[in-house]
């Protein structure tokens, strides 16, 4: 295995939680600006990277390959998240990641509620089977030199995250991010931290907890309950990346509405300059996100989500 970086890092570790839509190389370079210590890519299939492997689907893994890609000096440290069901498809996946994106690490979704993919069996629907999940892991540890981690819930199904650690314990698995709700409760809901304090039984590694965390007050509860080495931030650092520092510098940071609409601006220039047109209209949905508790948002609103250009945002925020 390559160098761990997990086990060097300073704790608390905080870390951009992948989200579908959201973790792309732009959003993970304003995270890491404003504090993050490690990002993951939005969820990336493996069954697409095997069958362009294949030659069945090439333009199916040029997509993916092409949502992978990142900026090796911006975004340290990245890891790419691989979804799927197949032990084989797994393994291929993980040559590609390795040889073609070069990441800092692979991680595996064990977590994601969303029905479309729970029916693949893959998310949480493959931490409920313990043997598939085994081989899955098993299957990424022998095509790869890069630090594997893994993203479970606290519950799916009748599995809790104790019985799935439990199946793996003798396997080198660097990370591990828990989600501290159920399957059921999906992402809203009481969190229970407490399970991830009890996993340390049963995991040896760095161990994150995720969930609700939207807040100062909600991360120190998180690491006061958790006993985690870390955080996963996901939903919490929408429209609010400096949430970062105030984990770090355990203060909380109030912006005023100008300070917070430039970084909204950082974000757009950065969309423009990377993605161009494509980048103003994928970022409507984060913008929405600044706007949030702010005077007049809902108005801002109506006006944000029609924008195609960096000057219709600047127009609007300035």
């Amino acid at each position: 295995m390559k160098k761990n970086f997990w086990s060097k890092m300073k704790k608390p570790i905080l870390a951009l939680a992948p989200m579908a839509g959201f973790t792309d190389l732009v959003f993970r370079q304003i995270a890491k600006k404003y504090g993050a210590d490690v990002l993951y890519s939005e969820m990336a299939s493996v069954s697409a990277l095997y069958y362009g492997e294949k030659s069945k689907n090439k333009d199916g893994a040029k997509v993916t390959l092409e949502l992978l890609k990142f900026n090796r000096k911006q975004e340290k440290y990245y890891v790419v998240q691989l979804f799927g069901a197949n032990p084989e498809h797994f393994a291929v996946a993980a040559r590609v990641i390795t040889e073609k994106i070069k990441p800092d690490g692979i991680d595996i979704n064990f977590g994601c509620p969303v029905p479309k993919i729970f029916k693949q069996g893959a998310g949480s629907g493959l931490m409920q089977n313990l043997k598939k999940s085994r081989e899955v892991i098993e299957a990424v540890l022998n095509n790869t030199d890069l630090p594997v981690s893994i993203k479970i819930r606290s519950k799916s199904g009748n599995v809790d995250a104790l019985e799935f650690l439990k199946n793996i314990s003798d396997l080198p698995v660097s990370a591990l991010m828990i989600h501290a709700r159920t399957l059921n409760q999906g992402f809203s809901g009481l969190v229970d931290f407490k399970i991830i304090k009890q996993a340390k039984k049963y995991f040896k590694g760095i161990i994150l907890a995720n969930g609700g965390i939207n807040n100062l007050t909600d991360a120190r509860k998180a690491l006061k309950e958790s006993g985690a080495d870390g955080l996963g931030l996901a939903r919490g650092v929408l429209g609010r990346p400096w949430l970062f520092k105030e984990i770090k510098k355990d203060k909380e940071i109030k912006l005023t509405q100008k300070q917070i609409f430039k970084i909204a601006l950082e974000q757009a220039a950065l969309s423009k300059k990377i993605k161009g047109k494509t980048g103003i209209i994928e970022l409507r949905k984060h913008l929405v996100w600044y706007m949030l508790g702010l005077p007049g948002a809902s108005k801002l609103r109506e006006k944000i989500v029609q924008v195609s250009s960096l000057r219709e945002v600047e127009e609007i925020l300035k």
